[in-house]
């Protein structure tokens, strides 16, 4: 979902971390569950691409960097979500690795790695996220949300269909109590104007969680480039627009 509730989830990975002191557990430290063996709902890895992600809504060229700047509570954020040259095997699927940094007045408050894939017809899909949240002195305070296909009963999801279609839903995460994001495609004529394109034939989709069921997120998404604009339109106040569309050497 919507990279944001920094202060939220602070707030609850500090209540996290008093528990352990008070029982001598280490609550950054701690395992999760033993990995358990489950049924695959995505496809089987032959029908992935290797690694390559040219879904036109989702493009992961290698080395490309998108940068939005907005805000939340007041404060300035900046994400920047970078396609790495790497891939990962998760779940016997090779996926794009995608390091997303998220910025709170300045200061690295999340880093996040993302591995996706796609299939041969077009579809992407989300394979995880290993999510690390700071506080302002660089200490790590979280891992929640964090979740890896194929381990602990997580199952990847859909990123993007490969022909969207409005009224279309899927779930994006499925990792039961802890990464539950899921979305349907709104729009697919929408306008958006942010600092670096003007569109109107946006593809607009609305993401909700039953973690969180008072917060309703909108997503923009533009051919060729990808999420363009982010807003919390229920349940908070977390906004951010594209300013910038780079590439990053090897």
């Amino acid at each position: 979902m919507f990279r944001r509730n920094l202060a939220m989830t602070t707030v609850v990975a500090l209540t996290l971390m008093a528990t352990g002191a008070a029982s001598g557990v280490s609550v950054a430290s701690t395992p999760r569950a033993t990995s358990q063996a489950a049924a695959r709902t995505h496809p089987s890895p032959s029908h992935f691409t290797h690694g390559r992600v040219d879904n036109r809504w989702f493009p992961l060229r290698p080395g490309n960097q998108l940068v939005s700047r907005g805000s939340e509570d007041g404060n300035r954020l900046r994400d920047v979500f970078k396609t790495t040259y790497k891939t990962k095997v998760i779940d016997g699927v090779t996926c794009r690795v995608v390091h997303d940094r998220v910025f709170r007045n300045g200061i690295l408050r999340e880093r996040t790695t993302d591995w996706y894939a796609q299939t041969k017809r077009g579809t992407v899909w989300y394979f995880g996220e290993k999510t690390t949240l700071l506080n302002r002195q660089g200490d790590v305070v979280s891992r929640e949300g964090s979740f890896r296909s194929g381990r602990d009963g997580a199952e990847a999801g859909i990123f993007m269909p490969a022909h969207p279609m409005v009224g279309q839903s899927f779930k994006q995460e499925d990792y039961p109590g802890h990464a539950e994001d899921r979305f349907t495609i709104l729009d697919l004529n929408a306008h958006i104007s942010v600092p670096v394109i003007e569109s109107d034939h946006a593809l607009l989709t609305k993401e909700t969680t039953v973690l969180e069921p008072g917060v309703l997120d909108h997503k923009y998404y533009v051919r060729d480039i990808g999420t363009v604009r982010e807003v919390t339109v229920r349940g908070g106040n977390e906004s951010l627009k594209l300013v910038s569309v780079g590439h990053v050497a090897r």
